[in-house]
């Protein structure tokens, strides 16, 4: 999949992963790539950008984490952000069915 194609989609990519619980952003990162099978391994240049958006959006908070001996700073969905996830999902979803629906063969 083009770097286009995910950017139009990466807000809500991130808050799905998010959605599993607070994440350091390596995690973050990882989860994505886990997740999509390794369809989305994203740069870190390109993924915390996307979540300090986020945060200045109020969907994600942030907090510095030093539990491992090393500060880290741990994203998590906001309820906003989960409300905004719901809508995003549901948006994504009739975006799905609509294009599936035009590129099938007619019968």
């Amino acid at each position: 999949m083009g770097m286009g194609q995910v950017k139009g989609s990466l807000d809500l990519l991130l808050l799905a992963v998010l959605r599993q619980g607070p994440l350091h952003g390596y995690a973050v990162i990882t989860g994505l790539r886990q997740r999509s099978a390794g369809s989305f391994d994203l740069p870190e240049g390109t993924v915390y950008p996307a979540l300090h958006k986020l945060e200045r959006e109020g969907l994600v908070s942030s907090s510095w984490d030093a539990a491992s001996g090393r500060r880290r700073r741990i994203y998590a969905l906001t309820p906003r952000g989960a409300q905004a996830l719901g809508e995003q999902q549901a948006q994504w979803q009739t975006f799905v069915r609509g294009v599936n629906a035009v590129l099938a063969v007619p019968a």
